[in-house]
């Protein structure tokens, strides 16, 4: 039986790593723009006080793997010897089997490069490695002069086993589908349609944001489809053959040996049809015909890929359920949806669900998404409630909509004004379609903004927090 020669390793790796000869990346990754978290990621691969590596997390295409390479040119134009850095796809079947040790041998040997050298090592979808936490660790612990970068896409169960193995030795980056600021900047017309005073965003021009919110709604979080009207018309291909069915065929299969992938499948459908609704159990094994037992285990894994994320109710009093059966669930990315079903339009039934999965998913790499429940009683409910971690008290509240009919008619309001009461708060936030305004209703002070421009003023003010964190941090 032929086995591979460690010269043909070799020799993939100067094919996975040319510039070792170019002394550059090449022209297509150089073309992409950045992602507005590249510089905070790019400080926790420049922090060299700390040893520690770091493990970039997120959904498949969402541009770990560009990004990647964007820290690879950074580091060739500060000055780093190209010899001195190592990309390696696990994903490369030429790889299989060996250990991230021997990996790093052949090219220490390749390069001879000393055990104290200043490197940079990138490991790309690290969890196709088993027991890749153990490995990692070991090399950060014993090539402290090595800085190792790894990225993957199961996003939680990376998670997990990093804080498990890797405690005190890896420092996790979540990178998330395109927040609508991001989207706005990667066409250009975030000046045209977004301006910032005194502390907040507002929109100068609703009609064309709103626009531009719908087309991010169809296929506006992945950075490939910004920039393909190819992928745009087809966005079913794109997103459902080489996203989502890679993530339910071959990855979540692999990772947990799953047997009947037509059943997640379908269970996967029907979450994504009920994206920002309340569900049940019950209701999903009907729909789906798959057993509740079954239904838990799976929604584990569709949001450890980082396909879904669940949100738990509570009451009036901000009380969690003991036994939590109905919850709510979130496509991670809005796009997803259309992909499966159709694009929508602005006035399609599913435009308010839609609203608030997007609104969350500008959360999706912040901690604090933690915290975040809604809160349904028998009299009314509210989309978002911010629980405070230490008190478990409510901080905030906001109701969804896409509608101006909230500013004129406050039956739609009911919830939200009785939440308010009920937790004496300062105010609480709607959302709207197109108006802006303040306003009391029954004694309560509300505050109005359009949908878009406050998913828009989330994603740009969380990405503000995080460069401070990262600043703090080096």
């Amino acid at each position: 039986m032929l086995t591979i020669s460690g010269n043909e390793i070799v020799k993939r790796l100067y094919f996975d790593n040319p510039w070792w000869e170019t002394s550059s990346v090449e022209s297509r990754y150089q073309s992409y723009p950045r992602r507005f978290y590249f510089t905070p990621f790019f400080e926790l691969v420049r922090e060299s006080s700390i040893n520690r590596a770091a493990v970039l997390m997120g959904p498949r295409r969402v541009g770990k793997t560009v990004m990647v390479y964007h820290t690879i040119e950074k580091l060739l134009e500060e000055g780093v010897s190209p010899t001195n850095i190592l990309y390696v796809s696990l994903e490369t079947p030429i790889y299989t089997g060996l250990s991230l040790e021997q990996i790093l041998n052949f090219f220490s040997e390749e390069f001879k490069h000393k055990r104290d050298s200043k490197l940079y090592i990138i490991f790309d979808e690290i969890q196709y490695l088993p027991n890749w936490e153990v490995h990692l660790k070991s090399l950060v612990d014993s090539y402290v002069s090595h800085k190792y970068i790894a990225t993957g896409s199961a996003a939680p169960a990376l998670k997990l086993k990093s804080r498990e193995s890797g405690a005190g030795r890896f420092t996790e980056f979540l990178l998330p589908p395109l927040t609508f600021a991001e989207y706005l900047s990667f066409i250009n017309k975030s000046d045209k349609l977004m301006s910032y005073d005194h502390g907040f965003w507002e929109a100068l021009d609703i009609e064309e944001l709103n626009k531009e919110f719908v087309n991010y709604l169809n296929y506006g979080g992945y950075p490939e489809a910004v920039f393909s009207t190819l992928i745009q018309e087809n966005s079913s291909r794109f997103i459902k053959s080489d996203i989502i069915d890679k993530v339910l065929l071959r990855d979540l299969p692999s990772l947990y040996g799953i047997n009947d992938v037509q059943e997640l499948n379908k269970l996967f459908n029907a979450i994504a049809y009920n994206t920002g609704n309340e569900i049940t159990l019950e209701a999903l094994s009907k729909s789906s015909g798959v057993s509740k037992n079954t239904i838990k285990k799976y929604i584990e894994y569709l949001e450890a890929a980082f396909l879904i994320k669940i949100i738990h109710r509570v009451d009036i009093s901000a009380k969690k359920f003991k036994r939590a059966t109905t919850f709510k669930v979130y496509l991670t990315n809005p796009s997803m949806r259309a992909a499966l079903f159709g694009p929508v339009e602005e006035n399609h039934e599913a435009m308010g669900a839609l609203t608030e999965t997007a609104i969350f998913s500008q959360w999706f790499h912040n901690a604090d998404i933690e915290n975040l429940h809604y809160a349904r009683w028998k009299a009314g409910e509210v989309d978002i409630v911010w629980l405070n971690p230490a008190t478990q008290k409510p901080y905030w509240c906001v109701e969804v909509k896409w509608s101006d009919l909230p500013c004129s008619d406050f039956r739609y309001l009911k919830g939200i004004v009785a939440f308010i009461k009920q937790h004496n708060l300062d105010d609480g936030l709607v959302t709207t379609k197109t108006l802006s305004r303040k306003q009391i209703v029954d004694g309560v002070d509300l505050r109005y903004k359009p949908s878009a421009a406050y998913a828009y003023t989330l994603g740009a003010n969380m990405l503000g927090e995080l460069n401070q964190v990262v600043g703090e941090l080096s």
